[in-house]
């Protein structure tokens, strides 16, 4: 059993806060005067930040790549372990991240209970498991080249749908309590599948993956527009989407990434047309520019990030602890330090999450009632103009965290300490997009 120790020394991140309490305290002091002003209590607000949670999805701590090349970083993982690790740094410095989720057969290992104590040490649990069906393994006996749940050929849709079952088992033992499935199959070509029976097939599949999941599990369906298949995705939106978790029944829900849209998507409308059918699963948190997916979270369109929260806390207060959408982050980091990018897209969404709490409420409603257009927009940009930083620093410190991440981690030094503890490797591979 490895033991399990802060990675960042308690005794700095203590100092690290010591020497911004007292700002902290002025702003947070001040802005709580502010709220107050429009009838909004500021701690309740921040208790309900310091209860949001966003998964770290384990393959997000390494470093990624393009369709060309990848350049290796500093300190990357080695294995699980090393994963876990990082993770716990990310963890114990933003109290936002309390869950990972892993990705087979990339996260496979010889222990699965030790693992679980591992993460335990770290503060950490298991979120939904990851399938990978869209590449060749070393030691896989046939391609998914041209598919995998929905191939022309049974015995690959079986292999791929036992694939799926193995992470299931393997989630069963680390606590998990779903199963997320992307699949890359499609066409490059017109003609080159018939795209109704590429789509029965999927389904067919999908089916026994749905009739293995435990009682208590969820399966998360997730769709892209595009890429690798260029010209048809089988699972290519989210009415396909829809339309697929429909037919398999009430444990299968519609996954949004926030990347997999076309370009000037109301993803906000989507997310309230799942919610209204019950169907949200959640979400894969990252951001888009062209047709890229894995940027990190509101660093290209902050505001669109927060009118898919408002719409998500409109769902809360509509639905009550019914309501539990399951967040994860899904990014590729090719040029910034993977744990600095994941803490950053943590703030975003928090801050997103909080900004949307502020929201009157009471005159949202009443000026879309009134189809006052100016109102309504009015009472958006009110909540999402303010300075809501003294919340989530606050927040952060309540729960033993740092009152700036960032800062704490680069005194830390935890990147060169990786990197001496971690041999890079040589040379670049041609792993692509994560």
């Amino acid at each position: 059993m490895q033991i399990t120790t802060p990675p960042i020394d308690p005794a700095l991140l203590e100092r690290e806060n010591a020497s911004r309490r007292a700002a902290l305290a002025a702003d947070y002091a001040g802005l709580g005067e502010r709220l107050a002003r429009r009838g909004v209590a500021l701690d309740r607000i921040t208790e309900q930040v310091a209860a949001f949670g966003v998964a770290i999805p384990s393959w997000g701590v390494g470093t990624g790549g393009t369709r060309f090349a990848r350049f290796p970083g500093p300190g990357e993982p080695r294995n699980v372990l090393d994963k876990l690790r990082d993770c716990g740094v990310i963890q114990q410095l933003t109290r936002t991240t309390p869950t990972v989720s892993l990705h087979i057969p990339w996260d496979k290992a010889p222990d699965y209970r030790e693992l679980r104590q591992v993460a335990a040490g770290y503060g950490l649990a298991f979120d939904a498991m990851n399938s990978n069906t869209f590449q060749d393994q070393r030691d896989q006996r046939l391609s998914y080249k041209f598919g995998s749940l929905s191939h022309v050929d049974p015995a690959v849709r079986a292999q791929a749908v036992a694939h799926n079952l193995e992470c299931i088992e393997i989630g069963r033992q680390l606590g998990s309590t779903a199963l997320t499935v992307w699949i890359a199959d499609g066409a490059n070509f017109p003609g080159q599948h018939h795209l109704t029976r590429a789509f029965e097939r999927y389904l067919d599949s999908a089916r026994q993956i749905y009739a293995a999941l435990p009682d208590d599990w969820l399966m998360f369906i997730e769709h892209k527009l595009f890429e690798p298949a260029f010209y048809a995705t089988v699972i290519n939106d989210w009415g396909t989407s829809y339309i697929a978790a429909t037919r398999l029944g009430d444990k299968a829900r519609c996954l949004v990434d926030l990347g997999h849209h076309a370009p000037h998507t109301n993803i906000e409308q989507i997310v309230a047309r799942l919610i209204h059918a019950g169907k949200l699963a959640g979400f894969h948190f990252n951001d888009s520019k062209y047709g890229d997916d894995d940027l990190d979270a509101g660093s290209i369109n902050p505001y669109q990030l927060f009118l898919v929260f408002n719409e998500l806390v409109e769902g809360a207060l509509a639905l009550g602890t019914a309501f539990r959408p399951a967040y994860m982050m899904d990014q590729s980091h090719n040029v910034t330090d993977p744990i600095e990018s994941l803490m950053t897209s943590a703030h975003e969404l928090q801050r997103a999450y909080a900004m949307a709490l502020l929201v009157d409420r009471g005159a949202l409603h009443s000026a879309q009632d009134g189809n006052d257009a100016i109102l309504a927009g009015r009472a958006l940009k009110q909540a999402f103009a303010t300075d809501v930083e003294p919340i989530l620093a606050e927040a952060r410190r309540r729960q033993g965290g740092a009152i700036d991440p960032l800062a704490t981690y680069r005194a830390s030094r935890y990147r060169e300490r990786s990197d001496a503890e971690r041999p890079r490797q040589a040379g670049a591979s041609g792993s692509g997009i994560v």
